[in-house]
Formats: C-alpha cells, sequence, structure tokens
C-alpha cells in the first residue's frame, strides 16, 4: 500500500527540510520503493541533495500537484513531499477541490501530515489550524526539532498537544546535530549517506564529523522505526 508523508511546519525556520532529507535518506536505507516531491520553489533541498529521487512540484499548479497522487497509482511506493512554509492554504485548496482525501481513502493510500516545530507560539498555533483544518481525516505526527529549539514548554504544556493525541497522532523528537556538522553536509551538496562515506573529495568530512554524523542519523532511524516506518 502506497504512503504519503507531508512533510510541514507553516513557519519557516523551523527545519522541515532536514526531517525530509532524514526521512529521505530513512526510506532509501531500507530499500524500498520511494519517490520524493519537493514543493519548496525557494530553497528545493530534496531537488538538491536527492535529486535522483525527486520530482519538483508546483502547489499553485493543479497538474503539477496531481503527480503527488500519480506517484501512488503507478506502483506501490512511499510519497515525501516537502512542503514550504505558508503551503497550508495550497494544499487544503487542491485537497478539497480534487476530493483528495475521498481518493486515497477510497484507493487504501497511507495519508500522514507531518508537523515540524521549534515548540514556538506561531509554530503551535499553526499546529491547532491544521488539526482544526483535518480533524481526524488523516494521521498526524509531530516532530519536535531539537536542531532549532532546546525547549518545548510551551507546546508541552498546551492543549494543541493534547488534541493531537486525542487524534492518536505521535509526538517524537528529532535530536539534534552539531551546527558546524551540519554547516559542513549543507556546504557539500550531497546526501547523509555520502556525508558519511565520503572520504576523498575536497569536502569530504573530517573523520570525527563522519562519525558525529552516523551517531546522529542511527539516533533519528530509531526515532523512525518506533513510528512502526520500516518495512
Amino acid at each position: 500500500m502506497s504512503h504519503i508523508h507531508w512533510i510541514g511546519g507553516e513557519k519557516g525556520g523551523v527545519g522541515k527540510s532536514v526531517v525530509s532529507r532524514l526521512l529521505a535518506q530513512y526510506f532509501i536505507d531500507d530499500q524500498r520503493p520511494f519517490a520524493a516531491l519537493d514543493a519548496d520553489t525557494s530553497h528545493p533541498a530534496l531537488v538538491r541533495y536527492y535529486k535522483e529521487y525527486t520530482d519538483a512540484v508546483d502547489l499553485s499548479n493543479l497538474e503539477s500537484t496531481d503527480q503527488i497522487i500519480e506517484k501512488c497509482l503507478d506502483e506501490d511506493r512511499v510519497v515525501l513531499v516537502d512542503l514550504p512554509a505558508q503551503s497550508a492554504r495550497s494544499l487544503k485548496s487542491w485537497l478539497d477541490q480534487a476530493g483528495v482525501l475521498e481518493f486515497v481513502n477510497e484507493h487504501r493510500i497511507g495519508f500522514t501530515m507531518w508537523h515540524v516545530t521549534d515548540g514556538g507560539f506561531d509554530s503551535v498555533q499553526e499546529l491547532a489550524s491544521l488539526l482544526s483544518a483535518y480533524n481526524d481525516r488523516v494521521s498526524y505526527v509531530v516532530a519536535r526539532n531539537e536542531g532549532r529549539s532546546s525547549s518545548f514548554a510551551q507546546f508541552d504544556e498546551s492543549d494543541v498537544r493534547n488534541n493531537v493525541l486525542g487524534l492518536a497522532g505521535r509526538i517524537v523528537s528529532i535530536p539534534a546535530l552539531h551546527p558546524s556538522t551540519m554547516y559542513k553536509i549543507d556546504r557539500q551538496g550531497s546526501s547523509f549517506w555520502a556525508a558519511i562515506h565520503d572520504t576523498n573529495s575536497k569536502l569530504a568530512l573530517p573523520p570525527m564529523d563522519r562519525q558525529r554524523t552516523r551517531l546522529w542519523l542511527k539516533q533519528c532511524f530509531r526515532v523512525f522505526d518506533d513510528l512502526g516506518l520500516r518495512r
């Protein structure tokens, strides 16, 4: 059965693309049929780091957005969509106009909305809007990105957290990688796999940065394992 994972958060700077890249690497390592779509036209991270798996998609264009569903129909696969900031209105318009939620239910396509958060007020409010828009019609994962914040008290103490759990949503924490190591990986412009295996190019990470990245990936992948994402 195909499954679409929408990686959003609505607010810029919360680390949506990092979570998308982690999931892309996770599904690739699991050797399962996989396709990625990058809807962030300003900063297309998946196109840059996982270009052999990724197509661009324009949420303002119905025909372009339709390819997300088409990816699910030609083969049972995982489909990952990296959403840009401030895309909730365009996405909901497409979902409503095309009756997408009814269609995916009919075709038994899984549908999970990820909300990447830094725990701040705006991010919590955006999550409340997401839950209000879709209620119990989709599945939810809230990813507390420790690479963007060390405190999630505002989210943890909010009614929104309880609402997520009441809708059978999952709440996970994404560990942080040392900022200087992440900067070096981003400068490489390559996948996380390449970051830990490349020892020869001019941009290859120093040995201890490769080790830190290797351990970080294991930590993040355990989080995804606990969600039951492995085949």
